[in-house]
Formats: structure tokens, C-alpha cells, sequence
């Protein structure tokens, strides 16, 4: 009953409420606010969320470990797999290597070409070895009036050690050399044919030479040459020549330091001068240390040194000593790996000149030069090498070299005064004067191997020289260019060309002024040398492998150019022949 009275008096308040609130007042009246303290809104604490929340959960208990268990048991199966089988690969048949071969070859002028190569094991470290070279050929130039043969005949004999810290070698070399003075100025010179019989034009060349060299993988003695070389001529001149050359390599503080010696003499005599019927005797001693330090961090190599030289000269008795010292500077950047590579350097030696590097450079020259050294003052060079591709390297080169005392093959003087009256002294032969010559090259070179059957390469160089007291440079051509191109046909054909190209050149060359007058005179004029290009091919047919026939073709575009004034070469020449490889 008590609990119906207080629900009945709830009822009674809440009715009173609602009777109230239905009051309607249309007009509420309006009222202004006044905001004293501006809204300040503030940032709660935040809290950080965790990655991974704590659970304390009553569900969260230790996973109960199961294990795995695999019961096994033999299958009886009747597969049987095949033996695997490599795949056939077309394997190429090694090239057998002969120690020994022999060439022969025949061709016009008449021509005789001949080469023998023997060399053998005498036991696991000692050898023996031999090569026997002949060329020859009986000339035949059109428009001469002298014979222009020729014979040159050198053999060379070696034995040697090779040992695992040290090997060591001996070479005993004999050659001998006919040649003619056949570059008669009949040109610009009236010789009569009593004056021409009794020209004897032939000159004759020998050599003796014995040496060695030794070398060490160990230690710091690097390795050392010697050789000494005995030079004469037929017409009595005779030249001694000696050398030793020891070189050092060993580490300080981890930079390599090297050290180059030299001790080097030439001395020898002619029968008489050409202006002068009386002996000329020379001799040239140098002795000096080229050493040098190398220094290298990643890409940069450099190369710091010096050479200091003591030469003492002595001609017909009197004699001359100097101290000569040059730089010796070398350095490499490689910009781009082995792609592009830049160098630089600064170098500079004395030249140890003689009569026999005189006769290899020019065999028309006479017995009466005056013989000494050049002093290369500095060579000053930079350049950049590398690859334009896998196949295809190339090099570029600029330099200036000044020389003093540079030796110039120049035309003799025809002059009956002299009372000179061998075979040399008619205006066919050549001296050698010597003069200051500087001389700016740029140098190319592109090498390309498109693939392992054809290889291609080109190269060329410019100079510019500059003398003191002569003229021109005689006989330097400005322009040098040879191109080479070798290529197999087939597995049994090859074949190969070069062509090059050699510019202008000067020289001076004796003239009759008046052939009406008599007795005759004479004057030195200069002339210019004809530039020439000379085309060489051959081809080859490798009939097994020890015997192969070939066919070579020189100056096949037949110019018929000067070498040196006055000495025509030959026109085209073919010589037909073969190789035979063999073991013993």
C-alpha cells in the first residue's frame, strides 16, 4: 500500500511540470552577452599508443608445444632414371707448337729470301737456340749505271738458364753486309764513261758481336746487359763498341725506388777524312745513374727522377768531358679505368751514336764521319690513351723535344779537288752533320681488332723542326703515315696488306753548273724529295699444319721513288715461298 502512495505521488509532480512547460511566451526578449577573458583553447596530454599493447589477459597463456612425428616405411617402385649426358660442345683442336721452322722464298731482281730457326731444351731449365738469316738480290733498277745489288747474311747463336730465382742468357751474333753506292748523280753531274768504269761502288760490313743478360726475381739487383761489338767496313775503318747496363728495383717505405747504371764506350778509326786525306780516329765514353722513385695512390701513377751523365769525347787526339743532367718525370691518371687513361711527362738521356747504328739507319753513308754523342735535352710530352671500344684502342700524343748535337744524313760534296777518288766520293753517298734541332710532333695511333680473324691498324705522326745553323732538317719528313691490315680468309687462307706514306724531305746535292765548260765547276744546291707511298701485300695458304706457302708483293703500286737523293728504289717486287715448322 505504501509503495502504490509513492508512485501516485511522482505521477501528481510530473503532471504539474508539463503544465508549466506548455505556457507559451511569444516574446522572449533579447539579451547581450560580454565575453570578459578570451577562449584559450589548451592540448590534453597525449599519450602514446604501444605497438604492441601489454594483455593481461586470463586467455593469454603459453602455446602448448606439439611435436611432429613422421613414421616412414619402403615403397617398392619399379622407375629408373637415365645416366645424365653432358651436351656436345664443338670443341676446337689445339694448334700444335713447333720449336723450329725454315723459310724459303724466291722472287725478281732476282730476289733470295731465306730464314732458319732452331732452338731445343737441353734439360728442364737450359737451351740452345740459333737463327740463320739471308736477303739478297742482284739488283737490276732502271736508268743505273752502277751495280745496286746487295747481300746481308747474320747469324745468331744463344744459350741461356732459366731457373726459378734467376735466369741468365749468352748471345754470340755474326753478320756481314754487301751494298753498292749505285746513286750516281748522272742527273745534274757530266760523267764520262772512263770516270764511271772506274768507280768502285761496292762496300762491305761486319760484325762481331758477343753479350749477355741476367736477371733475378729476388733481392733488389733487378737485371743487368753487357755486350761488346766489333764493326768494320771493307775499306779499312774499324769500331769497338762496349756496354753494361745494370739495373736496381727495391721498396722503401713502401714506394718503389729504381735505378738505372750505364756504362757505354765506342771508339774507332777511319783511313781518312773526306775533304782530307789524313786518318780520323774517335772515341766516346759515358757513364751515368738514371734513378727514380714511383709513387702511386688509385687511379695516379707518377714517376719522379733525374739522370746525371759524365761524357768525355776525344777526336784525332783532342778531348772534351761534361756533365750532363736531364729530368726524368712520368705520369698517368687513369679518368675512366683502363678506358681512358692521361699522361704526361718530361725526359731526357745522351744519345750514344757509332758508325754501325749509323750504317742501320742509312747504309749509303761513308767511312769518314765524325761520330759523338747527342745530347737530348728534354722531351716534353702529354697524351691521352685508352679505348673507344672492346675492340678498338686508340692514342694521341703531343711533344717537344730539344736536341743539341743532333745527327743529319746530308748528300757528300762532289769535288775532284779533294783528290778523293774512292767509290763513295762522286756524289753518292752520305755524311752526317750535327745541329740544335727542336722538334714539335703530334703522334695517332687507332688499333682495332673487329674480331679475331681481322685486325686494323693506323697510325701518323707531324713535325716540325726547327735548326740553328742548318738550312732544314735534311732528310726529315714532315708526315709519317702506315696503315696495316691482316685478315684469315678461311681456316687455310690469310692475307694481310700495309701501305705508308712518307713526305717532302730536303737535302743538298752537288750540280755541274756549265757541262759546255771545261775544266767542269760545281755548287751545292738544295732540293726536295718527292713525297712517296709504298703498297706491300700478301697472302698465305696453310697447306697442314707445318707447311705453309705464301706470295708477297712490295711496292705494288710500282713508284719509283727516291729514298735518299739520287738512290732509286726498286719497282714492284713478288717473291714466291714457303714455311716448314718442325721438331727434332
Amino acid at each position: 500500500m505504501k509503495k502504490l502512495n509513492i508512485i501516485a505521488l511522482v505521477l501528481v509532480v510530473f503532471g504539474i511540470q508539463i503544465s508549466f512547460s506548455q505556457v507559451k511566451d511569444e516574446n522572449i526578449g533579447s539579451e547581450v552577452v560580454n565575453i570578459v577573458k578570451p577562449y584559450t583553447p589548451t592540448i590534453s596530454d597525449a599519450f602514446k599508443v604501444k605497438e604492441t599493447p601489454l594483455l593481461d589477459d586470463e586467455d593469454n597463456q603459453k602455446k602448448e608445444v606439439i611435436q611432429y612425428n613422421i613414421f616412414s616405411f619402403p615403397v617398392a617402385s619399379t622407375f629408373t632414371p637415365a645416366k645424365g649426358k653432358a651436351a656436345g660442345v664443338d670443341k676446337t683442336e689445339k694448334e700444335k707448337l713447333y720449336n723450329n721452322y725454315a723459310t724459303l722464298g724466291f722472287g725478281n731482281y732476282p730476289t733470295i729470301n731465306a730464314e732458319l730457326f732452331i732452338t731445343q731444351n737441353l734439360s728442364r731449365s737450359n737451351y740452345v737456340g740459333g737463327m740463320l738469316r739471308h736477303l739478297s738480290s742482284q739488283g737490276g733498277i732502271n736508268d743505273l749505271v752502277l751495280d745496286d745489288k746487295f747481300y746481308n747474311t747474320s747469324l745468331d747463336v744463344t744459350y741461356g738458364v732459366r731457373e726459378r730465382d734467376m735466369s741468365w742468357n749468352v748471345d754470340l751474333g755474326v753478320k756481314n753486309q754487301i751494298y753498292n753506292w749505285y746513286g750516281l748523280p748522272t742527273d745534274a753531274i757530266l760523267f764520262d764513261d772512263p770516270t764511271i768504269a772506274s768507280i768502285y761502288s761496292k762496300q762491305t760490313y761486319n760484325t762481331i758481336a758477343i753479350g749477355g743478360k741476367m736477371s733475378l726475381k729476388d733481392g733488389f739487383f733487378n737485371d743487368a746487359s753487357m755486350q761488346f761489338k766489333r764493326f768494320s767496313d771493307g775499306l779499312g775503318s774499324g769500331e769497338n763498341r762496349f756496354f753494361i747496363k745494370p739495373n736496381f728495383d727495391f721498396d722503401v717505405m713502401n714506394q718503389k725506388i729504381k735505378a738505372d747504371f750505364v756504362l757505354d764506350y765506342v771508339g774507332g778509326s777511319f783511313d781518312r777524312m773526306y775533304d782530307v786525306n789524313s786518318e780520323l780516329q774517335y772515341s766516346t765514353i759515358i757513364a751515368g745513374t738514371k734513378p727514380s722513385i714511383l709513387y702511386q695512390q688509385d687511379d695516379l701513377s707518377v714517376q719522379i727522377g733525374a739522370g746525371v751523365y759524365y761524357a768525355t769525347a776525344k777526336i784525332n787526339g783532342e778531348s772534351d768531358g761534361k756533365i750532363f743532367v736531364y729530368p726524368n718525370v712520368k705520369a698517368s691518371y687513369k679518368i675512366v679505368g683502363d678506358i681512358l687513361v692521361a699522361y704526361a711527362g718530361a725526359e731526357g738521356d745522351l744519345q750514344q751514336n757509332s758508325y754501325a747504328d749509323f750504317v742501320d739507319q742509312n747504309t749509303f753513308v761513308s767511312p769518314t764521319l765524325f761520330v759523338a754523342p747527342t745530347d737530348n735535352k728534354y722531351d716534353i710530352y702529354f697524351g691521352m690513351k685508352g679505348k673507344l671500344a672492346n675492340s678498338v684502342a686508340f692514342n694521341v700524343r703531343a711533344s717537344y723535344l730539344n736536341q743539341d748535337d743532333k745527327a743529319l744524313f746530308v748528300s757528300n760534296e762532289y769535288n775532284p779537288a779533294n783528290g778523293n777518288t774512292e767509290g763513295y766520293a762522286f756524289g753518292n753517298s752520305f755524311g752526317v752533320v750535327y745541329d740544335n734541332v727542336t722538334t714539335l710532333s703530334m703522334f695517332g695511333e687507332l688499333k682495332a681488332d673487329f674480331s679475331k680473324n681481322i685486325t686494323f691498324g693506323i697510325n701518323g705522326t707531324f713535325n716540325t723542326f726547327s735548326t740553328d745553323t742548318q738550312a732544314e732538317a735534311w732528310n726529315l719528313p714532315q708526315l709519317k703515315i702506315g696503315a696495316t691490315l691482316d685478315f684469315d680468309i678461311t681456316e687455310k687462307w690469310y692475307a694481310g696488306a700495309n701501305v705508308f706514306f712518307v713526305g717532302e724531305r730536303k737535302d743538298i746535292v752537288t750540280i755541274q753548273d756549265d757541262v759546255l765548260v771545261f775544266p767542269p765547276t760545281f755548287s751545292q744546291q738544295e732540293v726536295t724529295l718527292d713525297s712517296y707511298f709504298d703498297l706491300n701485300a700478301h697472302v698465305g695458304f696453310k697447306y697442314n699444319a707445318r707447311l705453309t706457302a705464301f706470295l708477297k708483293g712490295n711496292n705494288l703500286a710500282n713508284q719509283q721513288y727516291n729514298r735518299w737523293a739520287n738512290f732509286p728504289v726498286q719497282g714492284i717486287q713478288v717473291l714466291l715461298g714457303a714455311n716448314y715448322k718442325f721438331d727434332f
